[in-house]
């Protein structure tokens, strides 16, 4: 699975939003297939992989795949039944921030029935609508 990143600046972030759409990484550049998101979302690193997975077993080592998001951000939570005060959470997780636009996953060498089939896979374990799109 995505791990956390290899070291941060700062172990906690701020929220952020979603503002607008993707202005870089909203182009195919490696692959010759592409998922992409539609919607603002923070995709978590459990969801990228599964996408993953679910790609490469149904091309069955053919092709090549290509993960456009890394899990950067890291979420914090706070403890169950905790009263108010007492600081900010410990980081639980990281998820990748996703704007309308974003390529998520690239593809190459199967055809396109293939890359189609296994591309709607990994669009289900995502928790935005997404697109298929083919380089021009």
């Amino acid at each position: 699975m995505l791990s956390n990143p290899k070291r941060t600046r700062f172990r906690k972030q701020h929220r952020g939003r979603m503002k607008g759409i993707s202005s870089r990484g909203n182009r195919i550049c490696f692959g010759r297939y592409a998922l992409q998101a539609l919607e603002p979302a923070w995709v978590t690193a459990r969801q990228i992989e599964a996408g993953r997975r679910a790609m490469t077993r149904y091309a069955r080592r053919g092709g090549k795949i290509w993960i456009r998001i890394f899990p950067d951000k890291p979420i914090t939570l706070r403890p169950a039944e905790t009263r108010m005060g007492s600081g900010k959470g410990s980081p639980e997780y990281w998820v990748s921030v996703v704007k309308p636009g974003r390529i998520l996953y690239e593809m190459s060498g199967v055809s396109e029935t293939i890359a189609r089939a296994a591309i709607s896979i990994a669009a289900c374990k995502m928790p935005i609508r997404t697109q298929f799109i083919i380089a021009q």
